[in-house]
């Protein structure tokens, strides 16, 4: 318990830290008292500048993080697989793919593109779960038919692109994986979605619970595992639609922070659910922050940043994976 506490604290500490750092490091300097003056007077160029692009990036990183985080627990919960995450199984290039020919058709439904790569994102998941499904869930041939998902949507989608008309590059912009130069249209959109999907997220952390049990010993206790998994499924699959809609496709990131807070806080979803939100919001910031100054004034997406974390770490968990669910 008081470890938990502990973890708690620090990784509360460590987001706002996060948040102060990426909000005042950059091309442009502002003291606090200038930020606070210029915000509330509209009259500070600079402040203007951090309000309109730094401001929605970081928002946007926050939700994004915490989305995708929570995502991979719910994931590995309903698939008893510790390596289940939606950008390596599919699910976030099938949401990606379909937001972004949504996007080209529809434009005018831009505030409900979430809800189209949901839709992809339901597809790509469906595809794994049944292709992967013989006699019961096999880890190891889930995560290949997960590549092989994957794949199959990361080739349509740049296919999309290489069309070369000018919806195309529109359309890049609106999926792609780095956050500069996002607005508040967006923001207003993860936000809104976001906030209802890790809401209703933590309110089912008790079937996650069940769902880490074999199916025997969770349908004894009288509990519907089917409808659970269906439900909980669905939820995952929204947060990591919402993600990709906004803010392009992250992988790795529903990998790693879920086995960081279970190290830190323990398998109770009532406490991991919330600990990876905030963890995987500080991750994808810290990763967004440091990719505009390693070498600015270019900047290096994030999503590289976290490829080049997350294949080390996945490759570590392939080698352990005698300790995989279900095995």
């Amino acid at each position: 318990m008081k470890k938990t506490i502990i973890s708690f604290i620090a990784i509360i500490i460590l987001f706002f830290g996060v948040v102060y750092f990426s909000v005042f490091t950059g091309s442009i300097d502002v003291s606090m008292s200038e930020l606070i003056h210029g915000l509330v007077s509209g009259t500070n160029a600079d402040v203007q500048v951090i309000k309109d692009l730094r401001f929605p990036r970081i928002i946007i990183a926050t939700f994004a993080g915490a989305s995708l985080s929570v995502a991979g627990v719910l994931l590995q919960a309903v698939l008893r697989n510790p390596l289940a995450e939606p950008g390596i199984i599919g699910v976030s290039a099938g949401a990606g793919f379909m937001g972004m020919l949504m996007v080209a058709i529809f434009p005018t439904l831009f505030f409900f593109t979430p809800l189209f790569a949901f839709i992809g994102g339901a597809i790509a998941f469906a595809l794994v779960y049944s292709f992967s499904w013989k006699s019961g869930l096999n880890p190891l041939r889930m995560i290949l038919v997960g590549v092989a998902v994957n794949a199959i949507f990361t080739s349509l989608s740049q296919t999309f692109n290489y069309r070369g008309s000018y919806t195309s590059s529109l359309v890049t912009e609106v999926t792609t994986s780095t956050l500069a130069m996002k607005k508040w249209s967006e923001v207003e959109i993860i936000v809104t979605y976001g906030t209802l999907g890790l809401l209703v997220a933590f309110l089912v952390f008790s079937w996650c619970n069940y769902l880490v049990l074999e199916d025997k010993t969770a349908k004894s206790l009288g509990f519907n595992v089917n409808l659970a998994r269906f439900i909980v499924s669905a939820i995952a699959v929204l947060l990591t639609s919402i993600a990709t809609a906004t803010a392009g496709m992250f992988i790795f990131v529903g990998l790693i922070i879920p086995h960081i807070g279970r190290l830190l806080v323990g398998t109770d979803h009532k406490k991991l659910i919330p600990f990876s939100a905030i963890l995987g919001a500080v991750l994808i910031l810290l990763s967004d922050t440091l990719g505009r100054l390693i070498i600015a004034p270019n900047e290096i997406p994030a999503s590289i940043i976290m490829a080049l974390i997350g294949g080390p770490f996945l490759i570590f968990l392939l080698r352990k994976s005698d300790r995989i669910y279900g095995n």
